[in-house]
């Protein structure tokens, strides 16, 4: 009996409906919260979050900072290589150049005959002498702005003032008005230009040697410069070196040529040689005609040649004019002396721009005066812009580019003496009438 009740019951259950739990039911019921797991190292991190979390801000920042790092890593990278590139490329020119600078550098029509002369030059030893358009003779300098230097200079002889109507009665009835240029640094008349050009009273310079001016260790050019002697004034010149050699020689052979070329390309005998055979007025005149191959001023050319001046002034003031040592007294007033000279020096160079392909000339006269002469291209010619004159500020500058452990131009000071050797190889007296 119990047991069909407790089957009846049961599947009166299964066949009712579940009811639905109420809300109280379910405020009541207990909760169970499924127990958070604790991440250690030996765990790996759960993913479902980052499933779910399509930006990561963190993950975004970090790339970015690699890409930049990255970036700059290259641009560093790219300009040390660049730099690397351009100093060994510098390098390699100025080896080609130094090797053969005629052919690397000559320009236009000129480069073939240019390079042609320069490989028999190289064989002779000696400058190379070629006509112009105009029929003067050039001298290639192997720089593509300045291509070549004339091989005799004539310059309007600088006279005295009261060799001024002297001056005026030698020169022709077209040329009877002298000109006077009034110097910058104190108006002395000292410095007074004959123009009478192209005639007896004209002064007429043969060149020696010539070189180009380089700075910095890319070998960047600034000048080009060339050494002229009067040509009435070689023969003293050449006299004294030969002498110097041989007392009893009228020209030097092989040997007393190379034992005279190493005293003048020495250091210490070079310069002691030059200073001697400038301090006894020989040769008695000559110029350094300087042609910029950049646009330059006159400071910058003026801070070069102090600096030069100043260089050599400590072993020019120790001599007296006998060679003998100053007492204190006489030496603290050439001291003076030589200071105001190189003031007055300044005061001359106290002016503008000097374009490129333009002429400055720094002329010795006979008694160690030195003059600075200009010309900018236009009609007037040549210009005398002032003169110093003090002889010991004019050979400290021509020490500059002759003689001593630095020269502003070796290139000039090689081919200068090369062309000393050329003097001395013929007989005294010769040079000046010699045939190109």
């Amino acid at each position: 009996m119990l047991q069909r009740t407790a089957v009846r019951a049961a599947s009166c259950r299964r066949a009712m409906p579940p009811a639905r739990p109420s809300a109280a039911a379910n405020a009541c019921a207990p909760r169970f919260v499924a127990p958070s797991v604790r991440r250690t190292f030996l765990r790996a991190r759960d993913s479902r979050r980052a499933a779910h979390d399509t930006l990561d801000v963190e993950k975004l920042t970090r790339t970015r900072r690699d890409y930049e790092r990255t970036r700059l890593v290259f641009l560093a990278t790219g300009s040390v290589a660049g730099l690397i590139a351009m100093g060994y490329t510098g390098w390699q020119l100025k080896k080609l150049l130094e090797k053969n600078p005629t052919k690397l550098d000559a320009a236009g029509s000129d480069s073939a005959a240019n390079d042609a002369l320069s490989s028999s030059s190289s064989a002779a030893g000696r400058k190379v002498v070629v006509h112009g358009k105009d029929g003067h003779d050039l001298v290639p300098t192997g720089n593509s702005t300045v291509p070549a230097f004339p091989r005799t200079v004539e310059l309007p002889r600088l006279v005295a003032e009261g060799d001024l109507p002297a001056a005026a009665a030698a020169a022709p009835a077209a040329n009877d008005r002298v000109q006077t240029t009034p110097l910058q640094a104190n108006g002395d008349p000292y410095a007074t230009i004959d123009p009478a050009a192209h005639t007896a009273t004209a002064d007429e310079y043969t060149l020696v040697g010539l070189g180009t001016r380089t700075v910095s260790f890319l070998g960047i050019q600034v000048y080009v410069v060339g050494f002229y002697v009067a040509t009435a004034d070689i023969a003293v010149l050449q006299a004294r070196l030969i002498k110097r050699v041989n007392p009893i020689a009228t020209a030097l052979v092989s040997g007393e040529k190379d034992d005279l070329r190493t005293a003048l390309l020495d250091p210490v005998q070079g310069e002691a040689l030059w200073s001697g055979l400038l301090r006894d007025g020989v040769p008695a005149r000559s110029l350094f005609r300087i042609v910029p191959v950049r646009d330059t001023d006159f400071h910058h050319l003026r801070d070069g040649f102090v600096r030069a001046i100043q260089a050599r002034a400590p072993a020019i003031l120790q001599d007296g004019p006998d060679d003998s040592p100053a007492s204190a007294d006489k030496a603290a007033a050439a001291s003076n002396d030589f200071g105001e000279a190189v003031r007055q020096f300044r005061q001359v160079f106290n002016r503008g721009r000097v374009p490129k392909q333009k002429e400055l000339l720094l002329v010795r006269d006979a008694d160690g005066g030195l003059r600075i002469v200009y010309d900018d291209g236009r009609s007037a010619g040549r210009q005398l812009l002032g003169a110093v004159r003090d002889e010991r500020l004019s050979r400290a500058l021509w020490l500059n580019y002759l003689g001593g452990r630095t020269v502003a131009s070796e290139p000039a000071r090689q081919s200068i003496v090369d062309g000393v050797i050329e003097f001395v190889e013929r007989p005294v007296g010769t040079v000046a009438t010699q045939v190109v």
